[in-house]
């Protein structure tokens, strides 16, 4: 019978296509929340009530975007789609980068699976302070830090100058009310507008995104990763190898903390590297930033969070640490 049949015998291309699978349908669902989620901000939210919510000074918005996810939790799979309607809408560029960098960190889910995977709520149970929970306190204070720093930068640029020509032509476009053509449908046309909405931004972003997928497959079945562990033995490059170990293995936020965890081989600072810069840059995100951001802006933006965590993570790591003691 066909149910008792021998299972293949494994194979590079079989490891290719698990490991392919595996990433596709870990980040595919979080896509598909979040394009809905943009499609029902595309014509539900006026360009009227976002002006009204955020501040009106755009060095104070992009403070508080870096601060957005306690409010609204999502991953990085999510968050692109979510950014690119949010910038139609008039969110102030550097407010919405704060947010699309620090909202896979500064989250409550993730500030628990990261505790969780440290065992800090046992220090946080013997100490009775947040400060027994200094990885927690690490991630979630670097990753806002640069997040914002990163928005502050962009704000001193055009529009035109960072985002694609089709995303800042919809910007510079008048539009009636905040909501286009949707402004003067009813709610069943106004909902079927939103999911027409939402399914062309998960095309898009799917695509990007399944053209991360298939180089992190290949490189996470197809290279050593004792590479990895070898590095960890050299203390002057062991922080930024696993920086890169981060961007190609391309790891949910929720859950890369139990991943860095067990890696007894590297400093703890090279830990907090490792969990503040993959959820703000690795292969999927690279590709996926792509239908957002101009090339040289996103290479620009690989290049400067590599270097400035790189340079943070271990003083970071030293001044926030102490406080435990």
């Amino acid at each position: 019978m066909f149910l008792f049949a021998a299972l293949p015998e494994p194979s590079p291309a079989g490891d290719v296509y698990k490991a392919f699978l595996s990433i596709l349908f870990e980040g595919a669902p979080y896509i598909l929340l979040g394009t809905v989620f943009s499609g029902f901000i595309g014509v539900f939210l006026k360009n009227e009530h976002l002006s009204r919510v955020m501040p009106k000074n755009a060095m104070v918005a992009t403070f508080l975007g870096g601060l957005l996810g306690l409010v609204f939790p999502v991953c990085e799979c999510a968050i692109v789609p979510v950014i690119r309607r949010l910038v139609e809408k008039g969110l102030p560029l550097g407010c919405a980068v704060a947010y699309m960098l620090a909202a896979p960190i500064v989250n409550p889910i993730v500030m628990i699976s990261t505790m969780t995977a440290f065992g800090e709520f046992k220090t946080i149970a013997a100490a009775g302070t947040l400060a027994a929970a200094p990885m927690m306190l690490s991630r979630a204070s670097l990753g806002y830090a640069v997040a914002v720093l990163t928005g502050l930068i962009l704000l001193r640029f055009g529009v035109r100058q960072v985002l694609r020509d089709r995303l800042a032509d919809s910007i510079e476009r008048p539009s009636g009310g905040g909501s286009g053509s949707s402004a003067n449908l009813n709610f069943d046309q106004k909902l079927v507008h939103a999911m027409r909405a939402a399914m062309r931004d998960f095309l898009d972003t799917g695509m990007y995104f399944t053209i991360g997928v298939v180089l992190t497959a290949l490189f996470n079945t197809q290279v050593n990763q004792a590479i990895f562990g070898q590095l960890a033995a050299q203390p002057t490059i062991a922080l930024p190898s696993l920086m890169g170990l981060a961007m190609v293995l391309s790891l949910c936020s929720t859950s890369d903390a139990f991943v860095a965890a067990p890696m007894a081989a590297f400093s703890q600072a090279a830990k907090l590297a490792f969990l503040v810069f993959g959820p703000m840059m690795d292969i999927k995100l690279l590709f996926m930033y792509s239908s957002i951001f101009k090339r040289k802006v996103v290479l620009g933006l690989l290049l400067w969070l590599f270097i400035i965590i790189s340079l943070a993570a271990t003083p970071w790591w030293t001044m926030i640490s102490s406080l435990a003691k």
